[in-house]
């Protein structure tokens, strides 16, 4: 597991306690397991964000009509 053993893991828990308490931890976790799922959810799903046009914008028809009211 990325070359941490049991010895490191426990000395990593044991500062990440030390550092945000024990009460905090089981909301630290909760953060942790929601952030977690929702990349996972947001990589499984195809993008939702459609950027194409709906309908193609014709810039000569534009430049025309704004000639026209010029003169």
């Amino acid at each position: 597991m990325f070359g941490l053993g049991m010895p490191e893991l426990i000395v990593i828990l044991v500062i990440v306690i030390v550092l945000f308490g024990a009460k905090r931890l089981p909301e630290l976790a909760g953060g942790i397991g929601k952030a977690i799922k929702n990349f996972k959810k947001s990589m499984s799903e195809p993008d939702e964000i459609d950027v194409t046009p709906k309908k193609p914008i014709d810039e000569s028809k534009e430049k025309k009509e704004e000639g026209k009211d010029k003169s």
